[in-house]
């Protein structure tokens, strides 16, 4: 047991007066300060509690069985962090060279206490268990989930949009920008969804230790215990798969934009569709197949195996602990792929603002004011795609408490929106929707305008008055569309060529 769980005082006092009642003339206790004489082969320990063993002898050359030794003890923790959850009552068997529960049990202590029973007198111990006192969070943020529903609507729109016009556009290079749309939509909805473990929902002691079990008085195997849940497990790793499946398709953007803009627009290999999504959803794929076969491998056997890939207040990667960050899973399987990604997406973001939007255009014929909007829309269309707003991240590990809460924010804001951005700059903007949502509109004013025509042979004259107006609403809507049509000279927004536009798309 614990250097803290031992009540230093009561125990050998009740020890001895018990003893002496039986007509043993001497007795003497030993505690051991560790359990290193008493290594066990059925109860592991995992925390850092130091083990104290009662070692009890009388003026007897042999192991009394005739005597009754009763102990108390007062188990003090840090009930912060964990909760007892059970205890057993044990002696040092030296034929098996192990912990036993025979002629030991469980019996009911003052308040606050717990108290074993045994019927000879040799090597004592009370082995608890305890489960760690997680902090589930109440829900996700508001901010996170609002950020991710606007993302959701607008990676939906932009796949039926990329999809549907895909020949009016003439382009064939509208895979990439799918496939990126269609992996950050899956891994949105699982964020939504399913981060959330459902074992916050389960009912758990609080430790007290009244409510232990006192009658069943059984060896335990280790000292904390977990809560499986292999659906937490695999939701885990399909974030994990889904998260590196887009920065993946980030950096084949930028591979592709690169190609096409600095590479003299040399056509693409051929297979390129084929092989770009091997890469995009087949590499991801073998390193969380990796990472959770080698998590597996070194701790299968360990009932809590799947916390040393995923974390329990949430089904999303393990935080290691600062002395063993080398070893841990989410180092390798996540922060250094995603950060060589980045800073190759970074590199080639700075060639192409430098070398082709921001560069000086001798044949520029519109204005001074509207080319930089432009540069600046460009620019951030490609900084979006490019996953560069994911540097922030990086800021919120900085070790303070104040900077840290003001990235949190903005990567948040950034990060979560990012569905949508992408919907603003790749479709909202582009001339073919805005085309397609004027046709709809005029097809809803129209079917207005045919109800309003049958409705006035016999609806009163204030309904009239109501349908009439909403028919004008529709024709103002349509005409505000029409003004934000651009012209043939902000067509090319992106890369100042139509063609270019397409294959940044």
């Amino acid at each position: 047991m614990s250097e803290k769980m031992f009540f230093k005082e009561l125990l050998p006092l009740m020890v001895l007066m018990i003893l002496l009642q039986r007509g043993i003339k001497a007795c003497g206790f030993v505690v051991y300060q560790n359990n290193k004489f008493f290594q066990s082969k059925t109860f592991t320990t995992k925390s850092n509690f130091s083990q104290k063993i009662i070692s009890s002898k009388t003026d007897e050359n042999e192991q009394v069985q005739s005597v009754s030794a009763e102990m108390v003890f007062s188990p003090k923790y840090n009930q912060e962090e964990f909760q007892l959850h059970s205890y057993a009552c044990v002696y040092w068997n030296f034929s098996t060279m192990d912990w036993d529960t025979y002629g030991c049990q469980k019996d009911k202590g003052p308040d606050g206490f717990l108290k074993c029973r045994c019927n000879h007198t040799t090597n004592f111990a009370v082995l608890m268990t305890f489960t760690r006192d997680y902090q589930y969070p109440e829900s996700l943020d508001v901010l996170s989930n609002t950020g991710c529903a606007l993302s959701i609507t607008g990676l939906v729109l932009t796949i039926i949009f990329q999809i549907v016009t895909r020949k009016l556009r003439k382009t064939s290079v509208t895979w990439v920008l799918v496939s990126l749309c269609t992996s950050m939509l899956i891994f949105n909805l699982l964020f939504l969804f399913g981060i959330e473990n459902s074992n916050k929902n389960l009912k758990k002691s609080r430790g007290d230790i009244n409510n232990i079990d006192i009658v069943t008085n059984e060896m335990l195997t280790e000292d904390t215990i977990g809560n499986q849940n292999p659906t937490c497990t695999a939701m885990a790793a399909l974030l994990h798969y889904f998260l590196l499946v887009t920065f993946t398709w980030n950096g084949l953007s930028a591979v592709q934009l690169y190609f096409l803009l600095i590479r003299t627009m040399k056509p693409f290999p051929r297979h390129f569709i084929f092989f770009v999504s091997l890469i995009g959803w087949g590499v991801p794929a073998i390193i969380v197949g990796i990472t959770v076969g080698v998590v597996y491998a070194q701790n299968g056997s360990d009932s809590q195996w799947e916390l040393n890939y995923r974390q329990e207040e949430i089904c999303w990667l393990a935080i290691p602990e600062s002395n063993d960050f080398i070893r841990s899973p989410s180092l390798w399987s996540f922060f250094i792929p995603i950060t060589i990604i980045l800073i190759g997406n970074v590199a080639v973001f700075i060639v192409i603002t430098v070398k082709v939007l921001w560069k000086n255009n001798q044949n520029l014929t519109s204005t001074k004011k509207f080319s930089s909007l432009k540069k600046v829309v460009s620019t951030l269309s490609i900084a979006v795609v490019f996953g560069i707003t994911w540097i922030l991240a990086y800021f919120m590990l900085i070790n303070d408490d104040d900077i840290r809460v003001v990235f949190s924010y903005i990567f948040c804001i950034f990060n979560t929106t990012q569905g949508l951005q992408i919907f603003i700059l790749y479709t909202l903007r582009t001339k073919i929707f805005q085309n397609k949502a004027s046709e709809v509109l005029t097809s809803l004013s129209s079917y207005t305008g045919r109800v309003k025509s049958l409705s006035l042979m016999a609806a009163p004259r204030r309904l009239h008055v109501r349908i009439y107006n909403l028919v004008w609403s529709f024709q103002a809507v349509h005409e505000h569309f029409r003004l934000l049509e651009p012209s043939l000279s902000e067509e090319d927004v992106t890369l100042s060529q139509s063609d270019k536009e397409n294959a940044s798309i």
